[in-house]
């Protein structure tokens, strides 16, 4: 049985109920717990899993480690080892939301980044203080304060964040919609995820994102660094206020 991926169309979720399916899992660690659905978001697509804890019915707090993907459509969720619970037990879910929310915003930003280098991009990642993309840039060349100003434009211009899905047959009448070089949106179960932010941007995605632009808070363009011939490294951070803080 599959684990219902309840943080897709809940991302503003903080605590749910949820019952455990199994208790052992290909990653072959006995701390391995799987749900029937899930608010925690597995490790995919340059998105850190989730964090935060599961608590019984007799009142008990176990940590959940990291979120991974299982097989069949199973979510891994990574607690202590004899954590103690059996299949059937419910549990409520909370996720450490101050770092889910981290993770929405920046992902949100890191899409927008992508709209204003419109090149290849070649791989990236998504963290709660800083996130990367990286682009076949060829040629061209960008500078960093320009760009942060062009992002928090687009910011603060408070585009709407939504996702829908689309056929596979739909994504392959149409390619341009994939931005990323080395990876591909996950197929065989007939549909793709899309996530559209106004008018600017519709690409394949399966994270988790803001409901609107406005809602990322202002960042920088901390650096752009040559990682090959042709590649260059954009990294992310929150924009510092005089104060020293966000």
């Amino acid at each position: 049985m599959s684990t219902v991926l309840t943080f897709r169309e809940l991302p503003y979720a903080r605590e749910s109920l949820a019952t455990v399916l199994s208790t052992t899992g290909a990653i072959g660690d006995d701390g391995v717990v799987v749900t029937d659905a899930t608010l925690f978001y597995p490790h995919g697509g340059g998105q850190p899993g989730d964090r935060g804890v599961f608590i019984t019915a007799d009142g008990r707090t176990l940590t959940v480690h990291d979120t991974r993907k299982g097989d069949n459509g199973q979510v891994h969720h990574l607690l202590d080892p004899n954590h103690g619970l059996e299949a059937g037990q419910s549990v409520t879910q909370q996720i450490d939301w101050a770092r889910r929310h981290a993770h929405m915003r920046m992902h949100t930003a890191l899409h927008l980044l992508s709209v204003i280098v419109p090149h290849g991009v070649t791989g990236g990642s998504i963290g709660a203080d800083r996130g990367r993309l990286d682009f076949d840039l060829g040629e061209a060349s960008f500078d960093k304060d320009e760009l942060s100003e062009r992002l928090n434009r687009l910011i603060a211009d408070d585009y709407p964040v939504a996702s829908e899905w689309i056929s596979e047959a739909e994504l392959d009448a149409h390619p341009e919609l994939v931005k990323t070089m080395s990876v591909a949106p996950p197929r065989g179960a007939g549909e793709i995820r899309m996530v559209r932010i106004g008018d600017i941007d519709y690409q394949p995605c399966g994270g988790t994102h803001v409901a609107s632009t406005a809602e990322i808070g202002a960042v920088q363009v901390a650096s752009i660094k040559n990682r090959g011939a042709r590649n260059r490294r954009f990294t992310l951070t929150w924009a510092e206020t005089p104060g020293g803080g966000q």
